[in-house]
């Protein structure tokens, strides 16, 4: 079940649809982080069950923060959010450890089918 997200864009439109499309499969708790640092140090902090990273960020980029999360909790779920879907970025996400990669923006479909593939379930209110 999931009860904690983390959300880690630098675009706080991108985090409103993404808390919209997650929002929609359920209530869970959501945390956001702006950068790729924050992300980490939030990741740390509170121990999400599912974290949605986009990759070009400020500070430390997605496949950075990706990179630093798996070190400490090597079987984080990291969904990697990106704009850029070339196949060399995909590699580049799926090498450092994501479960997969979502075109951005995110659809509330694309985040159901997330859930299901890991056999998770929102917490229904």
């Amino acid at each position: 079940m999931v009860r904690k997200v983390l959300i880690v864009d630098d675009s706080p439109v991108a985090r409103m649809i993404a808390k919209k499309c997650i929002g929609m499969l359920g209530e869970c708790t959501m945390f956001e982080a702006g950068d790729g640092q924050a992300g980490f140090e939030k990741f740390k902090e509170v121990s999400p069950d599912i974290t949605f990273m986009d990759l070009t960020m400020p500070v430390m980029d997605g496949i950075e923060a990706l990179v630093e999360i798996k070190k400490v909790a090597p079987a984080a779920v990291v969904v990697v959010a990106t704009a850029d879907i070339q196949q060399q970025t995909i590699s580049r996400a799926m090498e450092a450890g994501a479960y997969t990669v979502l075109k951005k923006p995110l659809s509330p479909q694309a985040v159901y089918e997330v859930f299901q593939k890991l056999g998770l379930n929102a917490v229904k209110g």
